[in-house]
């Protein structure tokens, strides 16, 4: 387990990325650091009109998601472990998915130059789940800054995680189909996964898939 210290979590939007993450943060006694999407003025603007507001949004994200990543440096001597519901390089999924052409190349001229200095996690857990339970997941968290989120943006994002993460190789990567557990709620769903996180002698890419078994 000590060699597992940074672990961030990622996976499309409704995926259970900051419950898991909070859930982490309090069995490990760790430090936590969130995405702060709901500090973002033009995200609820974007999802009622992407063209218009993409570029603000992204641009927003990059600058503030690379102040927090400047923040991990700074080592916090009552914690061991250090848990984030997203990872830095991400931000290019969005940016490839929503932005133009012209905005891509101003985009690129400056994310090279935030990544380089950026912490890499000791491990990557990507949470997947089919669109229907992402959709049911966004509805029933209500959260009035996604209340305008069409289906068919989540199906694009999903396919973009899917295509980012296939080629992912900054970080050992543990790929968690959560589709059929609950673990917020279900204790045992949880301390599987915590296992198959801390687990040794793991490859660079793996597949967790649970399986469910059947109550007679």
């Amino acid at each position: 387990m000590s060699e597992v210290r940074y672990i961030a979590i990622e996976g499309v939007i409704g995926a259970g990325k900051t419950s898991l993450a909070k859930k982490l943060s309090d069995q490990l006694k760790a430090r936590l650091v969130l995405e702060q999407f709901e500090i973002n003025p033009f995200l609820s603007k974007f999802y009622q009109d992407q063209k218009r507001y993409a570029f603000q949004t992204q641009m927003f994200f990059l600058v503030n998601r690379y102040k927090q990543q400047q923040d991990l440096f700074q080592e916090n001597l009552f914690s061991e472990f250090l848990i984030t519901d997203y990872i830095f390089n991400k931000d290019q999924v969005f940016a490839y998915l929503n932005l133009s052409n012209d905005e891509i190349k101003l985009y690129e001229s400056i994310f090279p130059l935030l990544a380089r200095t950026i912490r890499q996690p000791d491990i990557v857990v990507y949470l997947q789940s089919s669109v229907d339970r992402l959709m049911t997941n966004i509805k029933k968290r209500n959260r009035k800054i996604e209340e305008h989120i069409s289906k068919s943006y989540i199906e694009e994002l999903q396919n973009a995680y899917n295509k980012y993460f296939f080629k992912y190789d900054a970080s050992p990567l543990l790929i968690v189909d959560v589709e059929e557990i609950d673990f917020v709620n279900n204790k045992k769903d949880y301390d599987d996964l915590v296992k198959e996180i801390f687990r040794e002698n793991r490859a660079k890419i793996e597949y967790y898939k649970p399986e469910r078994k059947l109550i007679v």
